[in-house]
């Protein structure tokens, strides 16, 4: 189990350096978070905002992981609105078509819904709907297929549990199936069939730094259970390699699992988690470099934090960060008078 200790810690007696003076700053605004009221928060406490931009790549996932992402083949998704983005993109093919599922969201209204955009073999997008809506916030659409059916696990921990969707004749028609209860709320859940089970890689909601470096397992026989937790979890512990981003994949005989590098920012990087061993007993695990985030992604170039395997294309989203008064306007907006759900 590795465990990170970030450079630049606050130690006793050393002299203020710009790294400490980071983490005083950042302190200081979690602690007026807390204990103050959305007005004053809103008034004194300007937020930065992650903005995301999906791409397809022309590469299968194992040439990425092994040679990077080729510029060349990027084609990047269109800008969404101001303070509106899409994020986590998965896919699924049906003929010729790729329908894409990711997180909507407007920083107006906090909300995130699942949509679908329906693309041909040259990224024209024929259909584009909302997909899943809930009364909580949605994100992470890991969607696959498996014992006949075509299934979705959103990211949704702020329902306090981890729902199995179904889908039920189209993608639109998402369904409840199964509530799958584990040793904490998982967030970003990523799910592979391995040697006849089903295993899950997930973080825990446990915490602020449990979202970012924590990494537990769980498995089944069966999709609706019944899921054991892996008796180690937390199975790894480093904020540079560990939450999930994207969709695990076996290459080479071993499990490759995208995870984020947490450690500059949210989502600052993607690496492969190459998973050696992994049993009811013990898993063992090495990352690799992080990708290079494509010139082209310019000026969404300061995040990269999901990749996911889609047969001869690969998906990702790359970010920019804004920190403009114009964002900060909003956040009064939002705080004082608030915004019409869309």
């Amino acid at each position: 189990m590795a465990v990170s200790v970030q450079a630049g810690s606050l130690v006793p007696g050393l002299r203020s350096v710009p790294g400490q003076r980071k983490l005083i700053a950042q302190a200081v605004e979690e602690l007026i978070w807390c204990v103050s009221g959305k007005a004053i928060r809103a008034a004194i406490v300007p937020r930065r905002k992650d903005i995301w931009r999906c791409a397809f790549v022309a590469q299968p996932i194992e040439e990425i992981v092994s040679r990077g992402i080729d510029d060349a083949a990027v084609s990047w998704f269109s800008e969404e609105p101001s303070f509106c983005f899409l994020a986590d993109p998965f896919g699924v093919w049906e003929g010729d078509v790729l329908h894409v599922f990711a997180e909507s969201y407007d920083y107006r209204t906090r909300h995130g819904v699942i949509e679908r955009l329906s693309f041909d073999r040259n990224n024209t997008l024929i259909d584009r709907r909302e997909s899943l809506r809930e009364a909580w916030h949605l994100s992470y659409p890991f969607v696959f297929e498996g014992e006949g059916a075509t299934w979705m696990l959103p990211e949704a921990h702020r329902s306090g549990r981890l729902t199995l969707y179904r889908a039920h004749g189209y993608f639109d028609d998402w369904r409840p199936e199964y509530r799958i209860d584990l040793d904490c709320v998982p967030v970003d859940a990523s799910i592979l069939r391995w040697e006849g089970r089903w295993w899950l890689f997930y973080a825990s909601a446990a915490s602020k730094m449990s979202k970012l470096a924590h990494l537990h397992v769980a498995w089944a026989e069966k999709l609706c259970g019944p899921w054991i937790s892996h008796p180690a979890n937390p199975v790894r512990i480093e904020q540079s390699s560990s939450r999930p981003g994207g969709k695990p994949i076996v290459i080479g005989g071993k499990i490759m699992l995208p995870v984020q590098d947490c450690v500059a920012t949210y989502g600052g990087a993607i690496r492969p988690l190459w998973i050696g061993s992994l049993d009811e007993s013990e898993i063992s695990a090495e990352a690799g470099e992080a990708l290079a985030i494509p010139s082209s992604a310019s000026p969404y170039s300061e995040g990269m934090h999901t990749l996911t395997a889609c047969g001869p294309v690969t998906l990702i989203d790359c970010k920019r960060i804004d920190r403009s008064l114009t964002g900060l306007a909003l956040d009064f907006r939002r705080a004082f008078a608030g915004y019409a759900a869309r």
